[in-house]
């Protein structure tokens, strides 16, 4: 008498539906990569940095609205862009660690001293994201007589849509950017393209 063969019924092979365990780690190193790909295109205001201490930068001329921009000084009060309309405001960015911010501090000191008495400040903007003591102490160190702000959140290098330090940034009397630099600024720079627009 013949038997009669029971097919069996196949069970689903484990290697047709991916695990669980194998999907999270296949999305984890996808999420690693896509991470580093993002430091790397998007860098942090130390890696962008200026790599020279010499203080030969050129300005860019620009012409847009100045940010609505507000900060604190170093005795916490609120400062306002929009407080020196009708003067030529020159915005620098730099933070304590830089060694082209340091460079060019003494520089923009002696240029607020001669020209402050004719409708020029400069808000110097420390965008580093120090500690407030050691803010004091490098302005203490400099001598420095212009406005010190703090921006501890990187709102002024969001507001200039800038990574670099030092950056700088003049606003003429109507409120409008006019020149934008990238690194340390010289006096031959100051006198050649700020001075001008003091004595319109």
């Amino acid at each position: 008498m013949a038997r009669t063969r029971h097919k069996r019924k196949r069970r689903p092979s484990r290697k047709q539906k991916p695990s669980t365990a194998w999907l999270i780690v296949v999305v984890g190193v996808g999420l690693i990569l896509v991470g580093v790909a993002m430091a790397l295109l998007l860098p942090k205001p130390k890696e962008y940095t200026a790599n020279t201490d010499e203080p030969s930068a050129v300005p860019v001329a620009v012409d847009y609205d100045a940010p609505n921009l507000t900060l604190t000084d170093l005795n916490g009060q609120p400062v306002s862009l929009q407080d020196y309309r009708g003067k030529v405001v020159l915005v620098n960015l730099w933070a304590t660690w830089c060694p082209p911010c340091r460079a060019e501090m003494p520089t923009l000191e002696g240029y607020y001293r001669d020209h402050h008495n004719e409708g020029f400040v400069i808000l110097a903007v420390e965008a580093g994201g120090d500690p407030h003591d050691q803010i004091v102490n490098f302005a203490e160190r400099f001598d420095l007589t212009f406005p010190v702000l703090e921006d501890p959140q990187g709102a002024s290098l969001a507001a200039f849509r800038t990574q670099s330090l030092p950056s700088s940034f003049v606003i003429d009397p109507e409120g409008r950017v006019k020149l934008a630099w990238v690194g340390a600024i010289s006096r031959t720079m100051l006198e050649k393209y700020v001075t001008p627009m003091l004595t319109r």
